[in-house]
């Protein structure tokens, strides 16, 4: 068996999510959640950058359009939060873009809007391609 990548940080990173929708519940918007975890990350000494802007490539053109994903944790791992029902492949996708836009490998899909917190980590296998993806998902 393969050991995960970067088990500890995203272990970390749940822990941190899981004490948040532990503490506020589900209801709030995401903007809310941004920031209890933003308390969370810095109480729990995770570092953290918030919403660092990605840049966008077509055929080797810088496009105008950046995304920006809500976090990225030890320099090595995009998080992007919603406060949703329940995670669909348009949250997946969006996760898979920021992936394939930030050249990094790990993922992590956090929803504080369903009863329990929804998590899923997404790892790309090779930088060049989003459609081999090796995911976990969970919930507390």
């Amino acid at each position: 068996m393969t050991e995960l990548i970067l088990k500890d940080e995203v272990f970390a990173i749940v822990g941190a999510a899981m004490e948040v929708h532990n503490v506020l519940g589900c209801g709030f918007l995401e903007p809310v959640y941004q920031e209890a975890l933003e308390i969370e990350l810095s109480k729990r000494k995770i570092p953290y950058t918030p919403q660092k802007q990605l840049p966008i490539y077509y055929k080797g053109h810088r496009l105008k359009r950046v995304y920006v994903p809500d976090y990225i944790a030890f320099e090595k791992i995009v998080i992007e939060i919603k406060a949703i029902n329940t995670l669909s492949l348009l949250e997946e996708s969006q996760l898979l873009n920021y992936l394939k836009a930030s050249n990094l490998k790990v993922g992590l899909l956090l929803n504080f809007g369903a009863k329990s917190l929804q998590w899923k980590r997404m790892v790309r296998s090779k930088p060049e391609k989003i459609s081999e993806i090796r995911e976990i998902s969970g919930q507390k």
